[in-house]
């Protein structure tokens, strides 16, 4: 994937500051459906909390900047940023943290962002609006020769409106509303510079990106993936907008099937499904291509997460533990790079991939991401939380640990890995933790548990101006 690149890091090397919780304060979660089990709700307790600390612990102390992964020396990833943001007023409303602490975090963060430099020099933070994909976590310029990128920015932007919306205190009243509303005219700011125009050099089409060396990215994004938020947040720029006829091109080439008896419009990892999502409730909306399908986008996910399971129950490629509660193909890191001889015949394995399962395609080398899961539980919870219980409960402190589930594991890997480890008998465990999984593991968890997330969202203006422009009709767009 563009946004998500092969990375090999440097091994653990560093132990980490623990999360000072405040737990007095938590927020209770709602009922769990029913037929859960036993003690779901202490385990997403735990999980969100553990969750947060990498958000919290880890950011630049001057900037904000999220590292793109932990333990070990890293650049920070935008994306990450944006998953930063949204996980602090998470952290509040859940008592992990002061609503005081959340905002003065975000104000810093945010204060930094829009000083940071924007320009054609090729050490700049950005240009035209947009940042770049990976930025050094000391000096905040853009690491090496990554791509400006557009996918990456939105990402950025969503939990920049998320902040927005969230920190809503009347302006003059207090020294706190104050800087809540400095929040909210920074966030303006930020996300208004940004010029979905220039960045559709092709239209009404968006590029995936740009280098000051080499101009635009010679793709775009056209559907069906994760990029759903970079359309809404281009068509509801009040500043500088994409051509009205920008969301029909990405919905042109979707493609429609059925896979494990789940008809829907097909992108084989799971993130793809869930990235829009975690800022923007699709419940109950739809735009026309949604309208002539009969369904809703969070419908779509619900049964793309669906024949994920029901692919892993199957097995047809005969991974070791694959079943009803051991499943979830997505972006993430795997073992290593070729092909050994495991169990008597040739398997090939993959460091960092995008894997997945679906009538578009099989990526497949028994690496599972618990993000997979977890990222999916507004739309399934019936499923996604028994198989994190299940992953937690078989694995251990193998799998779980200081900052909740490690990005994958691989229990059919048993040979010398290139990244992480190999524990007897249990397989191929990771060692890191990567912000862009960490982050929509952690708000999915709490939109599934509270809806925190889309119930500040659904009534940001660009959202709902993006959406509208798209041709999104029904729900909550009609009532609010």
């Amino acid at each position: 994937m563009q946004w998500k690149r092969t990375l090999r890091l440097l091994a653990l090397t560093a132990v980490l500051a623990p999360l000072a919780a405040c737990a007095a304060n938590r927020v209770t979660g709602t009922n769990p459906p029913a037929g859960l089990p036993t003690g779901s709700e202490a385990f997403l307790d735990d999980l969100e909390q553990r969750t947060f600390g990498f958000f919290w612990d880890l950011a630049g102390p001057a900037n904000g900047l999220i590292p793109d992964r932990a333990p070990g020396p890293s650049f920070s990833s935008v994306a990450a940023v944006g998953f930063g943001l949204t996980a602090y007023p998470i952290g509040a409303e859940r008592g992990y943290i002061t609503r005081a602490q959340a905002r003065d975090r975000v104000l810093r963060t945010l204060e930094w962002l829009w000083a940071s430099p924007q320009g054609t020099q090729s050490d700049a933070t950005g240009y035209q609006g947009f940042f770049y994909h990976f930025l050094d976590m000391q000096s905040g310029r853009r690491f090496q020769t990554v791509e400006l990128s557009t996918i990456d920015s939105a990402l950025l932007f969503g939990g920049i409106l998320f902040d927005r919306e969230y920190f809503d205190g009347a302006t003059g009243a207090g020294t706190a509303d104050t800087l809540e509303a400095r929040i909210r005219a920074l966030a303006d700011s930020i996300y208004l510079r940004a010029d979905w125009a220039w960045a559709s050099p092709r239209a009404p089409l968006v590029s995936m990106g740009w280098t000051p060396e080499h101009g635009f990215i010679e793709a775009d994004w056209h559907g069906y993936d994760e990029a759903m938020i970079v359309y809404i947040l281009a068509l509801g720029s009040p500043t500088h907008p994409v051509q009205p006829d920008a969301w029909g091109a990405w919905t042109a080439s979707y493609p429609w099937g059925t896979y494990y008896g789940q008809a829907h419009v097909g992108f084989a990892p799971l993130f793809g499904h869930q990235f829009s999502h975690i800022w923007i409730d699709f419940r109950g909306i739809q735009d026309a291509y949604m309208r002539g399908r009969g369904i809703d986008y969070f419908e779509n996910s619900r049964r793309a997460t669906l024949a994920q399971k029901a692919y892993a129950q199957a097995n047809p490629m005969g991974w070791k533990d694959y079943g009803g509660d051991i499943w979830g193909l997505s972006a993430g890191d795997g073992p290593a790079d070729g092909t050994f001889t495991i169990g008597g015949r040739p398997r090939t394995f993959l460091t960092y991939a995008a894997r997945g399962a679906d009538f578009t395609e099989v990526r497949d080398d028994g690496t599972i991401s618990p993000e997979a899961a977890g990222g999916s539980m507004p739309f399934a919870p019936e499923i996604a939380i028994p198989a994190l219980m299940a992953m937690k409960a078989r694995y251990g402190d193998d799998l779980y640990a200081r900052y909740g589930f490690v990005d994958a594991f691989n229990p059919t890997f048993s040979a010398t890995p290139s990244m992480g480890r190999v524990v007897s008998g249990k397989g191929w465990f990771d060692t890191q933790y990567l912000g862009i999984d960490q982050g929509p593991l952690l708000a999915m968890v709490e939109n599934h548990r509270s809806g925190l997330i889309w119930k500040y969202m659904r009534r940001d203006p660009y959202i709902r101006a993006g959406l509208q422009r798209a041709g999104f009709t029904g729900g909550w767009l009609a009532t609010q």
